[in-house]
């Protein structure tokens, strides 16, 4: 690449019937000029062009990072509810089981109460029985017919 200092200096070979030389000077003082201004205005947007680079490079990193971190998000929130509605349904079963083992225990409950009752009737009645008999007996002893009374 062509810098300002090899502009600056280029000597040309002088020549029969040539240019003016302090018209060529002065142009290439000009050309100098504004190649130099040129060649440090390249220099900087080169410079920025790669401070530029590094952030997107920075923000493409930062930016796979992200992605990651919602891909691992979502997993994790996808296994969550997951693992919760497992969660819940066990619950629910178990909470089903103990309904059913409740009912079983209360039907069981009444089986028996209803065995007990109808036991205590088949007492009240024998006690009743044999307490009539035996009043009947008494009376019959004592001379008393029932069918006075």
């Amino acid at each position: 690449m062509l810098t300002p200092m090899d502009i600056h200096n280029k000597v040309f070979k002088k020549g029969f019937k040539g240019y003016k030389e302090e018209e060529v000077d002065e142009f290439l003082d000009k050309i100098v000029s504004d190649f130099e201004r040129l060649y440090r205005e390249n220099g900087e947007l080169k410079d920025r062009i790669a401070i530029i680079n590094e952030k997107v490079d920075s923000y493409s990193l930062m930016e796979k990072t992200l992605q990651n971190t919602l891909v691992v998000a979502q997993s994790t929130a996808e296994e969550v509810v997951m693992n919760s509605r497992k969660k819940s349904e066990l619950i629910i079963k178990e909470a089903e089981e103990q309904a059913r083992r409740i009912i079983e225990d209360a039907n069981n409950s009444v089986i028996e109460l209803n065995r007990e009752y109808e036991a205590l009737k088949k007492e009240v009645q024998v006690f009743k029985t044999r307490f009539r008999t035996l009043l009947e007996a008494e009376l019959e002893a004592l001379g008393v017919n029932l069918t006075d009374i």
